[in-house]
């Protein structure tokens, strides 16, 4: 009771609550608007927060981060197309359902199901908070090597099909990484006598080149959409009455995206997938799937809201981020001189369950919008698409900077747009760079510690937790080679 009171005295201040407020509302209008997304958002907003509170900067990313894809589910459902990437699989079940003029039942029901999921994933991450206290002082310096070196290729193998390329990607990142002064002895490393790399790659830098600025020239060479709307019937509380008839359905994808979200390089569309897929197997109308099936928008909705708290794990317990958008909020952590891993549940354990506590209040702010606020929100999705192209420009370029006054920083912030852009051209993955450099910065330094005490290569795992990493890294790549094989076979 006395940790959970100190965790509401750190969120119980204007500025923590405004900022919630900000982040939330927020979050919903950019998931709402095609073509611009969490990560887009977070990247431009990511210099300001370097200025706040740790608690505050932290909680505007969280906002955003946590209720983008209540506004992506929006024009997935009634323009059949996603707002935000991981809302595809909504437009399955509710687009079907906006073309039997069911739209608000399609809407309130997507938001009953992604309040279903936030809750039910920050319930039991609170509860299972002690126990992470727990485990968390057992990962010491090789542990979190190999914990770091298992979410990086866990992200690479997650990219069927292009898996080679993301492991190139992932690569480039941590080369990134190491230009500069080492952490150890400081040495210049690959700066090539360039005064100007001395201080490195700087993240944010790249972040907003390959997320910001190349979805910026992605809009802007592109031509605006004609889009029109059909009008809303019906009342949007029906979709919580509507979710209570199919509570299995619910429980089961809420326990899909917890799981998911907390194994780093998996995330959303995973949990997603094997939501969808079991709701299917378990209907007694599997044929309705794909044609405005309620429990496929309630298994797409509720997997893919439940994981942003649970990717908060692996961030918090061991500072290392499964995905861009959990790498970005690690550098809020690192400005701030507050650093992740075991030490944060033993000293700041109030301050993790504030940011759980944060993310269950989100999510009841985020309903109480939409329910109330629908109908005009709705008309974002009529933003033309080079007008957002050109804001994003602007915005990304003020954050670039403002972060240390540099026009060099604005040229290689273009260099990476024009990168990333190209990459998005060829559908290929972005992410795979930033979680290079973010990981492989923690790599390099617990490498380093860890080796001060091993004289063989298998005193490296000669500790439990360390050898169980070193099987699951083993496993994931003889599963990933075999289906490799499987695959190459099957041609």
């Amino acid at each position: 009771m006395e940790l959970f009171l100190s965790s509401v005295e750190i969120l119980a201040r204007w500025d923590v609550l405004l900022a919630l407020l900000a982040g939330s509302v927020g979050g919903v209008l950019i998931g709402a608007i095609p073509g611009v997304g969490p990560a887009v958002a977070i990247a431009i907003l990511l210099p300001t927060t370097f200025s706040m509170d740790p608690i505050v900067g932290l909680t505007v990313l969280l906002g955003i981060y946590g209720s983008s894809m209540y506004g992506g589910a929006i024009p997935a459902i009634l323009i059949n197309t996603p707002g935000t990437a991981v809302n595809a699989l909504t437009t399955y079940d509710g687009y079907p359902m906006t073309q039997r003029c069911e739209a608000r039942r399609a809407l309130s029901l997507a938001y009953s199901a992604s309040f279903f999921g936030g809750v039910f994933s920050v319930v039991c991450l609170i509860l299972f908070a002690p126990v992470l206290a727990r485990i968390a002082p057992m990962f010491g310096s090789r542990e979190i090597f190999l914990a770091a070196l298992l979410g990086l290729i866990l992200v690479v193998v997650a990219h069927r099909g292009q898996a080679l390329i993301a492991a190139a990607l992932a690569c480039f990142g941590i080369f990134l990484n190491t230009v500069g002064l080492e952490p150890v002895k400081y040495t210049k490393r690959f700066t090539f006598e360039q005064s100007w790399l001395s201080g490195g790659v700087n993240l944010i830098v790249v972040v907003l080149g390959l997320f910001a600025l190349s979805q910026a020239f992605y809009l802007l060479q592109g031509k605006d959409r004609e889009i029109r709307l059909a009008p809303l019937r019906g009342g949007l509380l029906q979709g919580l009455r509507e979710l209570a008839r199919h509570p299995r359905v619910a429980t089961v994808s809420g326990s899909f995206g917890v799981l998911m979200g907390m194994i780093p390089g998996v995330g959303e569309f995973t949990a997603q997938f094997l939501s969808y897929t079991y709701a299917q197997r378990s209907s007694k109308h599997p044929e309705t799937f794909g044609e405005g099936a309620p429990e496929g928008l309630i298994a797409a909705e509720t997997a893919n809201n439940a994981v942003p708290a649970a990717a908060m794990v692996p961030l918090l317990a061991l500072g290392i981020p499964g995905e861009a958008l959990t790498a970005m909020m690690l550098s809020v952590f690192y400005v701030h001189n507050v650093v992740p891993g075991p030490q944060l549940f033993q000293s700041r354990m109030d301050f993790v369950v504030a940011l759980y506590l944060a993310l269950l209040l989100l999510n009841i702010l985020v309903l109480v919008f939409l329910l109330a606020a629908t109908n005009q929100l709705i008309k974002v999705v009529k933003i033309p698409d080079r007008f957002l192209g050109a804001c994003i420009l602007v915005l990304s370029f003020v954050g670039v900077y403002s972060l240390r006054n540099s026009f060099t920083d604005c040229l290689i912030a273009a260099c990476f747009g024009i990168f990333g852009f190209v990459l998005k051209r060829l559908a290929i993955p972005a992410v795979p760079i930033i979680l290079g450099m973010v990981l492989g910065g923690i790599m390099e330094v617990k490498l380093r510690a860890g080796m001060a005490r091993v004289k063989t290569p298998l005193d490296f795992i000669d500790r439990p937790i360390a050898m169980i990493l070193f099987l699951m890294i083993l496993a994931v790549l003889a599963l990933h080679f075999r289906r490799v094989w499987l695959d190459h076979k099957n041609r």
